[in-house]
């Protein structure tokens, strides 16, 4: 997936910023459909990827109980999953990830564990909140944001000063905006560190 950017323009008479491409850009929000992997097929090859771990080997039905979904659903996924050539059977009728499918799993696995760090760990958020949301974005992280996130891990983690005035000011309330954005803050008016 490219990397997309956003750049900002002075777009009426009273000097606001507003993204020059709209939220609704079908460059944009078409990159969503043309994600390869879907949530739930994310889950399908990470739970058959953690139950041969664990188990040594991986069934429909054990597919289905580590999911809680019945075994006809997990039947139709898997089948799914195999017709894209991610999964395949062992002659025991054992589940198998192929190259693809196991290297989908760990890059959703290690995007989970990115954003899951980043919301906790930064943001501040507690574990479940960071988890659920980590789980929402997972499958749809690029690489490129999955880097820039942990260089900007490391950038705080190794400036203790920061890092330190950062949880303070998370502390003390940080600063905060009306849900659909406040046009007197400079994020929500998209003029944060602009690039040209």
């Amino acid at each position: 997936m490219e990397h997309l950017q956003c750049v900002c323009e002075k777009e009426n008479r009273l000097g606001e910023h507003r993204l020059s491409k709209d939220i609704n850009d079908s460059a944009y929000w078409r990159e969503f459909e043309k994600n390869e992997l879907t949530h739930s097929a994310a889950h399908y090859l990470m739970a058959i990827d953690s139950l041969r771990e664990e188990l040594g080997y991986a069934r429909v039905t054990d597919v289905a109980e580590k999911l809680e979904v019945s075994r006809g659903a997990a039947s139709m996924s898997i089948a799914h999953l195999k017709k894209r050539g991610w999964v395949k059977e062992d002659p025991n009728r054992f589940l198998l990830l192929d190259d693809k499918g196991e290297a989908m799993a760990n890059i959703v696995e290690r995007n989970f564990r990115i954003l899951s760090n980043f919301f906790q760990n930064v943001l501040g958020l507690p574990k479940d909140i960071a988890y659920a949301d980590a789980c929402k974005m997972e499958h749809l992280m690029s690489l490129e944001t999955g880097k820039q996130l942990i260089e900007l891990m490391y950038f705080i983690k190794g400036d203790e000063d920061l890092a330190n005035r950062y949880a303070q000011y998370v502390k003390d309330g940080g600063h905060s905006c009306d849900a659909e954005g406040d046009s007197e803050c400079s994020i929500c008016a998209g003029e944060f560190l602009e690039q040209e």
